[in-house]
């Protein structure tokens, strides 16, 4: 399987990260967005959006991050995408969060005005959108932060996909001055969650990427 993405991007880092976890390999070919290479039409013939990560398995060719964890989950079945009925609703509604609010509404818009704008050369931060932004996560960290009381993971017992696609942005939060420590719980969890060696294996270079 070939993997298509920009390495410091978080969804493409958990895709990554899931395959080290999971001993799924994953051949990475870079598209590199600081030079639009996400619209060339060699990668448009992969995912038509021009957006990345996106996955080719043969003729089967997969683009959305969420998709992509389930695909790379189902090649190892087990404790990482619970086989119960129950156990997959309750990841999945964990991934609908993290993509409707814990996402979209907070660590997007927060990374991509204090990091991502930097990557690109694309200005200063908009200070409005960035405050806007950390109302939504503190209020979103505090219902994280609660559920994640007397947790080890945010579903069942083991790590699981939910903690990959909700934990990935936090690997910014120091750069891009999210106030994290208000947060124990998620601290705790996030703790975890980053010690797992998969995350070192695939981090991105840096000073590469910039």
């Amino acid at each position: 399987m070939k993997l298509y993405g920009f390495a410091p991007s978080p969804n493409t880092w958990k895709c990554r990260a899931l395959g080290a976890h999971l001993g799924v390999t994953l051949e990475f070919v870079p598209v590199d967005l600081t030079k639009r290479e996400q619209r060339d039409a060699e990668f448009l013939t992969i995912n038509p959006s021009g957006r990345t990560p996106a996955l080719v398995d043969g003729d089967f060719k997969l683009w959305e991050s969420t998709a992509i964890l389930h695909y790379i989950a189902s090649k190892k079945p087990g404790s990482i995408n619970p086989e119960d009925a129950r156990g997959r609703a309750d990841v999945i509604r964990w991934q609908g969060w993290q993509l409707a609010h814990w996402g979209a509404d907070a660590c997007v818009p927060i990374m991509f005005q204090k990091v991502a704008k930097g990557f690109l050369n694309m200005g200063e931060p908009d200070e409005a959108i960035v405050s806007k932004a950390l109302d939504v996560f503190a209020r979103e960290a505090s219902f994280l932060d609660k559920h994640l009381e007397g947790r080890s993971w945010i579903v069942g017992d083991d790590v699981t996909i939910a903690d990959f696609s909700v934990g990935a942005p936090l690997f910014y939060a120091e750069t891009a001055t999210i106030p994290l420590g208000d947060y124990p719980g998620v601290v705790a969890w996030f703790k975890r969650l980053s010690s797992l060696p998969c995350w070192g294996e695939t981090a991105p270079l840096m000073g590469a990427a910039a």
